[in-house]
């Protein structure tokens, strides 16, 4: 009995991928949009920020002021954060800011200097144009940085009293194309089970192609296991596709270690079958086929951003956060992030597997039993 429900499933499935493999453009489409995606986001959101414009305003012209000065100066030279502009009006300095000609406005007060010298808390003001948060806070820590170093520039004591804190990092330096190479390989497989799975399930009903379905011996089993597992398959390649790709393009150190390769196969497999049978789950009472390419967008938002592939999940609200316990793409994202960015063993992520894959059984029930045998 079990041997012929296989068989049975087997036949679907064969004629899925076969059909599948007719059409190019839905593999191309599958596989190269999230690539396209890693690459323009990878590089338009990773990079350091560089050659932001300060204005600044000397108001006090004595030797510790003209010391800042050309360490200011050094940055442009060196790190490159920013280019400082010299201002001999603070007016002038502050409509420049708000008109967009300068990013930011360093003042030197005019009893700077005389501060400095007594030890006297001297004050330094940054006013930062806070409408581009990027750019405000890559200059508040550049800035800080500097006044740390021209602070120790001076003799210090002979004793220190403050504490200091020393930074370990426990992996190397993580571009932010690499931080998005977890989301986008999800967001691949995510492509593959709504073009693959859902969009043309919707199709073959649309075209009277299901009603050949419904004549045959298979039961409802038969036919949302046969869906899922071809639309599984096709996620699966797209998704390897993803890893082997996705690591060159990223710089990812050994990508292509065989253990850390089939560990990801695992990982890959779990998230294709949670996510295919959540694609037709939604789907299987649906019949416009216009009905899943309009909620593909909406669908792409409500599970890929919340799932903490772009961004910290610790900076969401409490409202996100309810969605990211229920997302699948949260668990196939941190997944991904462990075995790509870490390195890690299939223990290390055994939590996210295990959601995985009851997700995924509790989606195949449920559209089991939402399928209607009839017309």
């Amino acid at each position: 009995m079990l041997k012929e429900a296989w068989t049975r499933i087997g036949a679907l499935i064969e004629r899925d991928l076969r059909r599948f493999r007719r059409s190019p453009t839905l593999m191309v489409v599958s596989m190269v949009l999230p690539l396209v995606q890693l690459v323009v986001l990878g590089y338009a959101f990773g990079g350091k920020i560089k050659n932001l414009r300060v204005g600044v305003v000397d108001q006090d012209y004595r030797e510790p002021a003209v010391r800042l000065k050309g360490m200011l100066n050094s940055v442009a030279a060196n790190a490159k954060t920013f280019n400082s502009i010299p201002y001999y009006n603070l007016g002038k300095a502050m409509r420049d800011l708000r008109n967009g000609t300068i990013n930011a406005v360093v003042n030197i007060p005019p009893d700077f200097s005389r501060y400095v010298l007594s030890g006297s808390d001297p004050k330094l003001a940054l006013v930062v144009d806070n409408t581009d948060q990027f750019s405000s806070s890559a200059l508040t820590e550049s800035l800080t940085q500097l006044l740390e170093a021209y602070d120790a520039s001076r003799v210090a004591p002979r004793v220190r009293r403050e504490a200091t804190l020393s930074v370990v990092e426990v992996y190397p330096y993580v571009p932010y194309i690499q931080f998005l190479l977890p989301g986008t390989i999800v967001l691949a497989i995510f492509v593959s089970c709504m073009i693959g799975g859902g969009i043309i399930y919707i199709d073959d009903k649309a075209r009277g192609l299901h009603e050949g379905y419904l004549v045959t011996p298979l039961t409802k089993f038969d036919l949302i296991m046969g869906f899922n597992l071809a639309g599984a398959l096709k996620a699966i390649l797209s998704g390897l596709v993803l890893i082997t790709l996705g690591s060159l393009i990223a710089g990812i150190p050994n990508p292509l270690d065989p253990l850390r390769f089939v560990r990801m196969l695992v990982l890959v497999a779990l998230t294709a079958l949670a996510l295919v049978s959540m694609m037709f789950l939604l789907m299987v009472r649906i019949t416009d086929p216009l009905v899943p390419r309009a909620i593909f967008g909406v669908l792409n938002t409500v599970l890929f951003f919340p799932s903490g592939a772009v961004y910290p999940i610790e900076a969401f609200p409490p409202w996100m956060k309810v969605i990211t316990t229920i997302d699948p793409f949260t668990y196939a994202v941190d997944g991904f992030k462990s075995l790509v960015l870490k390195n890690t063993g299939l223990s290390a992520i055994s939590g996210d597997m295990f959601f995985l894959a009851v997700f995924a059984l509790l989606a195949m029930a449920a559209a089991t039993c939402l399928f209607k045998r009839t017309l």
